[in-house]
């Protein structure tokens, strides 16, 4: 049997590391795709020859990404440059010449997936996309295949290990944001423009594609609320600890009764949970099934290898599945094209969970009785209060409250008339909580 034959867009650290687990597991590979696979053709601009194993085995490098979607010998293109443009474009090109597609590009994905999957249904060719989400977790493997069975009631995942690491050091050492972020960055964990990762944009980008697999709806980014972790402050890890919760960037996506919650901020979690002490740079992805219950998943979610791991995945998958009619393949999103649902995606105000609350409170009689009084008319029930002691010469204290499931829009504006209390001064710190019960 003819082998089959790849091209691959990009030579970085994921395309690298590709190349790399192809090429030194070449005879592993074949024996679970029933064919040699190899790669024919690839394109950068630029790569680190020394740290990539197997490049002697690529049949062609060049600079010309297009020549190589073009190529009538090439079935099937592994595209990992990242970005929008010209991910996109490449990829339409790909399936607009009867090529399958592989990617690792969660923002493609989350922006562009609606567009793209329509066009490969049109062509008759599957695009793959397991690393774009949690990198060598199989989480969409197992949303759309492993959990097939169930109605998917809610998923809540660490799936930015940028953050993770962040929170995870404020908490065990006590340091700033801003002190560990530039650790980050001299670990090579973080960007030299941290943003989308410590403001949630990369974290949204999944985080769509999770729902739309879970709830069999459009991609809709756009409609997901984004939060990011830059204003945590150590006191409040340190306030969480003592509540016996432990501070989490989640993206949470939830089935409620007049829609799907689609949300990514920073969240208290009790400390028992297994979510809760997933440190570092590793992820983790909770789904709670009906039928099966909670279920964790748990790894690297980024780095050549582990990445990798995930793309050759799916090229094994496409391999076997060359042969198949195109309408017996699993569908792109798990749920059959014309099947996809209009439930509509809530906005935040919407959304119902518990918060943390922190505020500077005048230390004088009354003051207590008029925060609750404004909160019981919002109808918001507090689980919680600590009050901790002033500071020498202060007059204000930190009272720190948790409340019960409340909507966001009632919370809103009970914090908007405390704020306006002459009694409280500075900002309320607001920090969402989940239970993530089973």
């Amino acid at each position: 049997m003819q082998p089959v034959n790849i091209g691959l867009l990009g030579l970085g650290t994921v395309g690298g590391g590709t190349a790399t687990v192809l090429t030194r597991n070449a005879g592993e590979i074949a024996r679970r795709a029933g064919r040699e696979i190899r790669i024919a053709r690839a394109a950068a601009r630029s790569y680190d020859a020394d740290a990539i194993e197997g490049l002697d085995q690529i049949g062609q490098i060049g600079e010309d990404a297009f020549a190589v979607v073009d190529d009538p010998q090439v079935d099937i293109v592994i595209e990992l440059i990242g970005g929008y443009s010209p991910a996109r474009e490449l990829v339409l090109r790909a399936i607009d010449n009867g090529k399958h597609v592989v990617t690792a590009n969660k923002a493609l994905i989350a922006l562009h997936g609606n567009e793209i999957f329509a066009a490969a249904q049109r062509a008759g060719v599957t695009v793959a996309f397991e690393a774009a989400v949690a990198g060598g977790i199989p989480i969409i493997k197992a949303l759309r295949e492993g959990l097939a069975a169930n109605h998917i009631e809610w998923i809540a995942g660490i799936i930015n290990g940028t953050g993770n690491f962040i929170l995870t050091e404020m908490r065990d050492k006590g340091r700033d944001f801003g002190d560990v972020l530039a650790e980050a960055q001299r670990l090579g964990y973080a960007e030299a423009d941290p943003s989308f990762d410590v403001e949630g944009t990369d974290a949204a980008h999944k985080l769509t594609i999770l729902g739309s697999l879970a709830f069999g709806i459009p991609l809709q980014f756009d409609k997901t609320f984004t939060e990011g972790i830059s204003k945590i402050e150590p006191q409040d890890v340190a306030y969480a600890a003592e509540l016996g919760y432990r501070i989490k960037h989640l993206g949470i996506t939830r089935r409620a009764d007049a829609g799907i919650e689609m949300r990514v901020h920073p969240t208290l979690v009790p400390q028992r949970r297994l979510l809760a002490n997933v440190d570092g740079v590793m992820n983790a992805v909770l789904v709670k099934g009906d039928a099966v219950g909670p279920t964790l998943y748990y790894g690297a979610g980024a780095g050549a290898l582990p990445t990798a791991s995930a793309v050759v995945a799916d090229v094994v998958d496409v391999v076997r599945a060359l042969t198949a009619d195109p309408h017996n393949r699993v569908p792109h999103l798990a749920f059959q094209p014309g099947e996809l649902a209009d439930t509509p995606v809530l906005a935040m105000d919407d959304v119902e969970t518990a918060y943390y609350l922190r505020m500077q409170a005048l230390d004088r009689p009354g003051v207590m009785a008029s925060i609750a009084g404004i909160l019981g008319e919002q109808g918001i029930s507090i689980e919680a209060i600590k009050q901790k002691e002033p500071a020498q010469g202060e007059t204000h204290v930190p009272l720190i409250m948790l409340s019960h499931r409340v909507k966001e829009t009632c919370m809103n504006t009970a914090l908007e008339r405390i704020s306006a209390l002459g009694a409280v001064s500075g900002e309320i710190v607001r920090i969402r909580m989940e239970a993530l019960a089973g």
